[in-house]
């Protein structure tokens, strides 16, 4: 089949636009891709790291088509595509994994050795990830179907709550994934750096895990507020004060059991100088409030080149933590991609049995694709929602 297709098109810092691109084809190169599929694109979400690239913070190449989380219905197959048919509403991994490599049997699809020819992992539309054609579009090819899909039981009942299905594509196991990586368990006490999507959802992934006590900082009092919407205690990082004096305020204890760092590298620093970027003190900030022997979830992204940084070590990744601090205390910290395959299915079932309500709590909007560019501009202003691109006006609102 053949036909039209548009997408999100990153066009240098600052901008991004709607353009006419090329239907994709069932092809890596020009090889057939027999186990790879064609979606019509349902939902497509605009994520903060998105965000690194239109800011001129990476070194993504103009002309890269955006976009990373994705849910769609099947509409062509190879010919080795064996347990997904045409029709087939399915969630698509960030990550594009083989499931042949040893990491992928290990269940770490985010660090696949056969999809990327420059580092282990790939993604969707985004910088240094393989050059894989991004899903902010009508229609997108997936490689791997049979391996990386995960098709929704019923195709009604998963449309009537495709606001929050469309989060397993990326975003609700990442926040997950940092709670996980976290220690979050009954009972704990959870710091949560930052209140945009992937914070928010961090915070609900710690609810659902048993949290006692859930504290999210943030800069932006709306997104402060939509954490509070939920249930979250919540520090505004624009204000003074030692943050030890403050948790202490909430918990009667300076040290929290998890902390989870949702900013990753555009980190800024705190009270009257939060104006100016900081890009290890969030970091810095877990090793000093996490309780010795807990544990520290980094979803956020830190980069290994960042154009914009302010000083030429940061524009290299290197930040200058207090990592003796971190070790005396006998942290563990685990960084990189979320392996979205190793929490998608059970995410979807707490979802499909009402026991979360994940798009409420980061307050998802629908916009058309044509609205992606304002979408953009919004989320970068600070805008305590997450937006989801339907690109066929096929979603109700």
């Amino acid at each position: 089949m053949s036909q039209g297709n548009r997408g999100v098109v990153y066009m240098g810092p600052g901008r991004v636009e709607v353009q006419d691109i090329a239907f994709p084809e069932l092809a890596l190169g020009s090889r057939k891709c027999e186990h790879g599929v064609i979606l019509k694109v349902v939902t497509t979400n605009i994520c903060g790291s998105d965000q690194h690239m239109v800011r001129g913070r990476t070194t993504a190449p103009e002309g890269l088509v955006l976009g990373h989380e994705i849910t769609g219905i099947v509409v062509e197959c190879g010919r080795d595509v064996e347990f997904l048919r045409p029709g087939d509403l399915v969630s698509v991994p960030f990550n594009i994994a083989c499931g042949r490599c040893r990491n992928c049997k290990s269940c770490q699809t985010g660090i696949c050795l056969n999809v990327n020819p420059a580092r282990p992992g790939a993604a969707y539309g985004y910088v240094d990830m393989g050059g894989w054609v991004g899903g902010q579009t009508e229609y997108v090819m997936v490689p791997y179907a049979d391996f990386n899909l995960l098709k929704f039981p019923d195709a009604d009942q998963a449309m009537e709550k495709i606001k929050d299905l469309t989060l397993l594509s990326d975003i609700f196991p990442t926040g997950f994934h940092g709670c996980v990586t976290a220690g979050v368990g009954p009972g704990s006490t959870v710091y949560i750096a930052g209140a945009g999507p992937v914070g928010l959802a961090a915070a609900v992934s710690a609810q659902l895990l048993g949290a006692a006590c859930v504290i999210v900082g943030d800069m932006i009092e709306d997104r402060l507020a939509q954490a509070r919407s939920f249930g979250c205690e919540t520090l505004d990082l624009t204000q003074e004060g030692d943050m030890a004096d403050r948790i202490e305020v909430i918990l009667g204890e300076r040290e929290v059991d998890a902390f989870v760092d949702c900013v990753g590298f555009e980190a800024h620093a705190c009270g009257c100088n939060h104006g100016r970027e900081a890009p290890a003190t969030v970091l810095n900030s877990a090793m000093a409030l996490t309780r010795a022997g807990g544990q520290i979830g980094i979803p956020g992204l830190y980069v290994t080149e960042d154009p914009g940084a302010a000083d030429e070590a940061a524009r290299q990744g290197a930040l200058s933590m207090r990592f003796g601090l971190g070790w005396a205390k006998s942290h563990s910290l685990h960084t990189g991609q979320c392996p979205v395959m190793k929490y998608h299915r059970p995410l979807m079932q707490a979802i499909l049995f009402g026991r979360v309500n994940i798009a409420d709590a980061i307050n998802v909007q629908l916009i058309t694709l044509d609205e992606a560019p304002r979408g953009y501009a919004d989320f970068d202003g600070g805008a305590a929602t997450k937006f989801v691109i339907d690109p066929h006006g096929s979603v109700a609102a």
